[in-house]
């Protein structure tokens, strides 16, 4: 596969190795194995966020996909940030049991009493969610995976290049990714058609923030942790 690969799969691998450790760690703790509280789980998060930007932005400059003179099309950029809200509006209505994966207790920050390391986390936690995990995840599924699928050259893929088997495999992983599987292909099929009309990475990735923001900000307002 080549470096031109893994510095596009590591930040995705490194993130989901630490939603499989706090998920290993929570049922050593419910079995009674383990002497950790749900409060104490949260601290894993500022790590998994750092560590993720860590690696991004030292890999930096081998994501030519990134170019910020995408932006300079407005059309493209409104039609990102409204798909963005889009996307949000659908999530948060697509929380049926038949279409959910296990029962996710979501981020809860207010499981700590001291207010300065509270708010720290509620930082960490949209920092992650609205920065770190789009820029993380378009390059994983829409650069790299949508590729691959086509070609396992798949460098030699111009970005946005649409393949009916490739749409519909990224589409399901994403969704598989997220315990909300239909909220999640729900929103693989949007980015995903997002990128083949742009054939922007960067404008998926803005979409995806988009999304994460808002959502974050629903959730601080409503205390719908489950979302988090």
């Amino acid at each position: 596969m080549g470096k031109e690969g893994w510095v596009r799969i590591l930040p995705f691998a490194v993130f989901m190795a630490f939603i499989g450790l706090q998920q290993g760690l929570q049922w050593l703790v419910e079995r009674g194995s383990l002497g950790l509280t749900d409060q104490q789980l949260l601290y894993l998060y500022p790590v998994k966020a750092l560590l993720v930007a860590g690696l991004l932005l030292y890999f930096r400059r081998e994501y030519s996909e990134l170019r910020f003179a995408d932006f300079k099309n407005l059309i493209h950029t409104v039609g990102s940030l409204l798909l963005g809200l889009l996307v949000f509006v659908l999530w948060v209505n697509m929380d049926w049991d038949f279409a959910t994966l296990g029962d996710a207790k979501g981020f809860d920050p207010f499981l700590v009493d001291n207010e300065n390391i509270r708010n720290t986390l509620i930082i960490f936690r949209i920092f992650g969610a609205a920065l770190v995990v789009p820029v993380m995840e378009e390059l994983f599924w829409r650069s790299f995976l949508l590729r691959y699928i086509i070609n396992p050259d798949f460098i030699s893929i111009r970005i946005g290049t649409y393949t009916l088997t490739s749409f519909l495999i990224g589409a399901g992983l994403f969704g598989l990714e997220h315990n909300l599987v239909l909220a999640g292909i729900m929103a693989g099929v949007a980015y995903s058609l997002l990128l083949y009309w742009t054939k922007s990475i960067y404008q998926c990735i803005l979409a995806h923030a988009v999304t994460n923001l808002v959502l974050g900000i629903y959730v601080l307002q409503t205390g719908y942790w489950q979302f988090w």
